[in-house]
């Protein structure tokens, strides 16, 4: 039996299944790259959650005549700011990441510091409403930080994925490159120091 007669099925089969595969790995791609888009629209829902409070927070504290205007123009803006900041799915690069990044946590540090002003105030601290608003946001920061989480695992396995051999070749050529992650901010690995 002269296996010569066989080589063009044989080669024929090889093809097959190297295109089999070709599409697998494209198509499972295409599914961690999904993936890490929804992730990415998760983590956008909760902090827009977030900026959807703030007009009901700063106008129950604007009640409170000798409440100081400047604080509450700080968080305005810190919103505005931080609602401004957007990033399409599809560029979620280290660069844009750090963009929005440092505009939310100009939001939360105006809100930090509205909430701290709070204290000064007996009567509003009682406000029923201020008090399920702040309940509120306290449970929004909670659910951005697992989206957050959520998404670094997502971005995890999509980049980790799209490295690997052969399926790094199939990505290349189909143009999927690694996204950005979530960093700690800076200074964050430092404990804050408390004075009594």
């Amino acid at each position: 039996m002269d296996i010569r007669k066989f080589m063009p099925l044989i080669l024929l089969g090889v093809f097959v299944l190297l295109g089999f595969s070709m599409c697998g790995s494209y198509n499972t791609t295409v599914s961690k790259d999904e993936n890490v888009k929804k992730a990415w629209s998760q983590v956008e829902n909760q902090y827009q959650r977030r900026a959807d409070l703030i007009p009901n927070l700063v106008n129950t504290v604007k009640g409170y005549a000798n409440f100081e205007q400047q604080t509450l123009q700080a968080v305005v803006e810190a919103r505005a700011n931080a609602t401004r900041v957007t990033i399409n799915a599809d560029n979620l690069t280290p660069e844009n990441i750090q963009r929005f990044e440092q505009a939310q946590t100009g939001l939360s540090g105006a809100l930090g510091r509205l909430l701290a002003v709070a204290e000064n105030y007996p009567d509003l601290k009682a406000n029923q409403n201020f008090l399920s608003l702040q309940t509120q946001l306290e449970g929004t920061e909670n659910r951005i930080a697992v989206e957050r989480k959520n998404f670094n695992e997502t971005v995890n396995d999509y980049n980790s994925y799209i490295r690997r051999f052969p399926t790094n070749l199939i990505s290349g050529m189909f143009g999927f490159s690694s996204r950005g992650y979530f960093q700690s901010a800076a200074g964050a690995d430092k404990a804050p120091e408390v004075k009594f």
